[in-house]
């Protein structure tokens, strides 16, 4: 190692630690913001050492320097408008998209790592091992979030999409995948990374097609901890420390986000990933149960019961995200503060359709952290509030989650139904992605106000200033 390449790794050395220190700062929405600054200056930073080190080692012809320059303004390009133009209703699948990019880029440095090794005859055992998992698992990610981004667009039916014979088949490319990469450890083979290459393509898309809506937030979180993998075995094919923390970083911090999610679900991730559950976005009607009766409820009434309340607690959902409602509501609650209200948000971690998808709408209307509350914090509180307002969610506040014998049994829920008062916001009757009634609708306590989220927000606000000033 040259003077002036020590150097360089010891960039990348600070790189790291910035990195760590963006991500520490991003587990408090407080200080998310900042991490996030930290993180990127952290990038940049790698990003023009590598380009010096490039240059210092005149390894790169003209041509080199054309596409590495052109690609990055194109991807800078694509991801600014990305952020500045892509609804917060699409980010679940923007993420998906990224993920796919992510392990793609990864999988192709080792390919192409490998070819330059293979035609000079020096592919070595330790370096196979690293190109064979970046390969394998960057291949699928890349394939699997394509298609997890096509069933969170609608391109692709929500429901599980069930193969005859697909988990043999799984089973099968498996086998062809990992018996291929065992294989190549010994042997330089082009044809056999093709083989790895295609069984990892086919049994991403095998993997994902049977999981069902219901646990897309588990498998977004699952193949960012791909990715992260992926790139932390590219780290080690190129020999770049950055790349490899940053990897490293975001497969652990993936895993474990991916496991506190099925745990929220109470689901395994074996069972999660082996047949998933979910029927996408039905607006099929649903009928009482019984002679159970929905009891609907005006804007003036509702609000009323709104302003006159000691406590509030507001639970958002998909539904909040999809009509855009987040600063609708932050306004109504703001409204409610004035006139002595306590507003609270009750956040479920699977709400919405990716992890901390309510925190992120939240925030952006600027609701103050402290108002939002986890699960476990937030339901001993449901019994002395006095009004509970849904905004869309349907699953994460079912009752029947404490029944066996369904589709949901044992998932952990809000405890709406123990406020003294529910008033439930929803576009219409129709079931979420677990395809189920929801009970609490046909509750005594609950009032259905059926309307878009941010169209009710606006009728409530306006109702609330009307009749109590």
């Amino acid at each position: 190692m040259s003077g002036f390449t020590g150097y360089i790794q010891l960039v990348y050395v600070l790189v790291a630690a910035l990195f760590v220190v963006g991500l520490h700062l991003m587990n408090s929405p407080a200080t998310a913001r900042r991490g996030n600054q930290v993180a990127l200056t952290g990038m940049v930073i790698a990003v023009i050492a590598t380009f010096v080190l490039l240059g210092h080692d005149g390894t790169v012809t003209a041509t080199g320097w054309t596409v590495m320059i052109v690609g990055a303004l194109l991807g800078s390009a694509v991801g600014l408008w990305a952020a500045r133009t892509v609804q917060m209703t699409a980010i679940p699948q923007l993420v998906s998209a990224f993920n796919s990019v992510g392990g793609g880029a990864a999988a192709l440095v080792a390919i192409y790592g490998y070819y330059y090794a293979e035609s000079r005859g020096t592919v070595l055992g330790t370096t196979s091992v690293f190109t064979v998992l970046d390969v394998l698992i960057g291949s699928v990610t890349f394939s699997g979030s394509i298609i997890a981004a096509g069933k969170l667009q609608g391109l692709i039916s929500g429901q599980p999409i069930i193969v005859k014979g697909g988990r043999l088949i799984n089973v099968a490319l498996a086998v062809v995948a990992l018996g291929t990469g065992a294989f190549m450890f010994g042997t330089a083979s082009l044809p056999a990374m093709l083989i790895l290459v295609l069984a990892s393509l086919a049994f991403g898309v095998m993997m994902v097609l049977p999981i069902g809506g219901a646990d897309m937030p588990v498998v977004i979180s699952l193949l960012n901890a791909f990715t992260g993998t992926a790139v932390a075995m590219a780290g080690f094919v190129i020999g770049n420390w950055a790349l490899i923390v940053a990897g490293a970083l975001v497969g652990a911090s993936g895993s474990i986000l991916t496991k506190l999610m099925a745990d929220a679900m109470n689901r395994s991730l074996t069972n999660i990933i082996v047949g998933g559950f979910g029927t996408g976005d039905s607006m099929v009607a649903v009928g009482p149960a019984g002679d159970a009766q929905v009891r609907s409820i005006a804007a003036d009434d509702a609000a009323i019961q709104l302003a006159y309340a000691s406590k509030v607690i507001i639970v958002p959902g998909y539904g909040l995200a999809a009509a855009q409602a987040q600063h609708g509501v932050a306004e109504l609650a703001k409204l409610l503060e004035d006139r002595g209200v306590e507003v609270s948000y009750a956040i479920h971690p699977v709400a919405g359709r990716m992890p901390g998808h309510m925190n992120v709408l939240l925030a952006e209307a600027n609701v103050p952290y402290p108002q939002l509350r986890e699960m476990d914090e937030i339901n001993p509180e449901f019994a002395r509030t006095d009004v509970a307002l849904v905004i869309g969610a349907n699953d994460v506040t079912n009752p029947a989650a404490r029944r066996p014998g369904n589709e949901i049994s044992g998932m952990p829920i809000l405890d709406v139904d123990q406020a003294k008062s529910v008033i439930v916001v929803k576009r219409s009757m129709g079931h979420g992605y677990a395809g189920l009634d929801n009970e609490l609708y046909y509750d005594p306590k609950t009032s259905m106000y059926v309307a878009d989220a941010k169209k009710a927000m606006a009728e409530l606000t306006a109702a609330v200033k009307t009749l109590v000033g």
